[in-house]
């Protein structure tokens, strides 16, 4: 046997690809989905960390430039994805990428930021993360996921699956926000060359996948961005967000104007690297503020991921026959060290990212998909202005497409045990509704708890579930419990 033979053997062996039913190129195809549907994190997450100022008045790194400091994010989120992602692929070996925490980031700049130094706030990132890495290595957090019933988490997967629908539904302008609460398209009618861009993607995409298209996703994808280059070309439509933050034009593109940049190459500016203070918020805010926060980021986290990988899991159809995903420990482990990395670096907390989904509905299995997604974002970080020319209305298509197939897990769900029925519900609702799979798991958790209380089967409580259902107890609560203690 010849030494390529033997090393690409032995590669198969570590990731398990020809067990899992996998190839390079699904591999190959699934990184690259991933990488499109979630490369928007690089502009957004720049525009939400590099935007805000902390108690100084000053934008992140520390001065009042915001170009500079928007610029430094963007360099440091891409970084930062790539290395993790690329560590979930070789350690994890699961198809899952990693990236700035959205939700995390937006409490980490408007509600941690303007009570201390940009410093301090990410010193309290760097704790959280330590202390979930320790929760890993004990062995709680896996114990945690274990003790979940399994109907529960089949209702997470479920929840999950509609969540990024809407997701897709909202980045596209088909659902929008305001008054009344959710209302369709512009006006209640679908308006404009985007949403049309999108119509065009999502059905396309739609008929790839049932007529079960090798590439049906990235073909959807590749598409979508080319006919949304041609209709900016052509029609000039514009950005939805003018350079002051505020609507524009509601029917123009969001996030990204489809069109080629001036540049092609940016050189990434690090110098948010390292620029951390582990203990300087409790100076600042006082000791029990800080350890409230502390609670808050890292209850996020920990339910996030485990939620993620499980709903990764089941629509990949890799579950083992125990329920457990396969090598959670070393995912679990990964993860931790990424929310530690983003507060080191600045971006604040790194997680795993539902929209790996769409990786695997494009056929990736092993963590091979997640090394192909962290090189296209270390090469991002030279090639950023390439990243922008995706809109959001060309990806959603995707996002939309995977919630339908996880979504298909509902069927292992029993709606007429109402025990189990209604916190699945809760689960399945709640977390689109409210933007964060951790509330939904958090109000399905203590719906369950509750109602084997009152139905007299205590019993079937185990003792990790008091656990957990207690402390989502207190992060529902946080506003009164600060009330409580005088803290702001």
């Amino acid at each position: 046997m010849s030494v390529t033979a033997q090393s690409t053997s032995g590669v198969d062996r570590w990731f398990g690809m020809t067990a899992r039913g996998s190839n390079y190129s699904r591999e190959i195809r699934g990184g690259i989905v991933t990488f499109f549907t979630m490369a928007y994190i690089v502009v957004l997450n720049p525009l939400i960390i590099g935007t805000a100022k902390d108690m100084n008045g000053n934008f992140i790194g520390g001065g009042t430039d915001v170009v500079k400091a928007i610029a430094m994010v963007t360099a440091a989120t891409a970084l930062l994805a790539g290395l993790l992602t690329i560590l979930m692929g070789v350690i994890g070996r699961f198809p899952i990428a990693v990236a700035a925490g959205l939700g995390i980031n937006g409490f980490v700049a408007f509600t941690l930021a303007p009570q201390m130094t940009w410093a301090d706030a990410m010193g309290l990132v760097v704790l959280e993360g330590i202390l979930i890495l320790l929760l890993v290595l004990t062995g709680f957090r896996s114990a945690v996921f274990r003790a979940v019933p399994e109907q529960l988490k089949y209702a997470i997967g479920v929840g999950i699956g509609l969540f990024i629908t809407v997701i897709g539904l909202v980045d596209a302008g088909i659902v929008r926000s305001g008054v009344p609460l959710i209302s369709f398209g512009v006006f209640g009618e679908l308006q404009g060359w985007p949403i049309f861009t999108f119509c065009f993607g999502l059905l396309l995409t739609i008929i790839l996948v049932a007529r079960k298209t090798k590439g049906a996703i990235l073909i959807g994808l590749v598409a979508t961005t080319v006919l949304a280059i041609i209709i900016e070309n052509v029609a000039h439509v514009g950005p939805k967000v003018g350079a002051d933050g505020a609507v524009a034009n509601i029917v123009g593109w969001g996030l990204n104007v489809p069109k080629m940049p001036d540049s092609v190459v940016a050189t990434p500016d690090l110098g948010l690297l390292g620029q951390f203070n582990l203990f300087g918020s409790f100076e600042v805010i006082g000791v029990i503020a800080a350890m409230l926060a502390v609670f808050s980021l890292m209850l996020s986290d920990f339910f996030d991921t485990m939620g993620t990988a499980f709903g990764l899991a089941t629509e990949a159809d890799l579950l083992e026959e125990n329920g457990d995903i396969p090598h959670l420990e070393s995912i679990l482990v990964v993860d931790s060290i990424a929310a530690i990395a983003g507060g080191a670096g600045s971006t604040s907390s790194n997680t795993a990212y539902i929209e790996s989904a769409a990786g695997i509905g494009e056929g990736a299995r092993t963590g091979i998909a997640s090394i192909v997604t962290g090189v296209l974002f270390l090469i991002a970080m030279f090639f950023s202005p390439l990243v922008t020319i995706v809109p959001y209305e060309a990806a959603a298509p995707a996002l939309v497409v995977v919630g339908f197939l996880m979504m298909t897990q509902i069927r292992h769900i029993d709606f007429s045990d109402y025990s189990i029925g209604i916190p699945a519900f809760l689960a399945i609702t709640i977390m689109p509704f409210t933007y964060s799979i951790t509330n939904g798991i958090g109000a399905a958790f203590v719906a369950w708890c509750a109602i084997k209380i009152f139905t007299g089967k205590i019993r079937d409580i185990n003792w990790l579930m008091w656990v957990i259902s207690i402390a989502f107890v207190i992060y529902f609560a946080i506003n009164p419990i600060k009330q409580v203690f005088g803290v702001g």
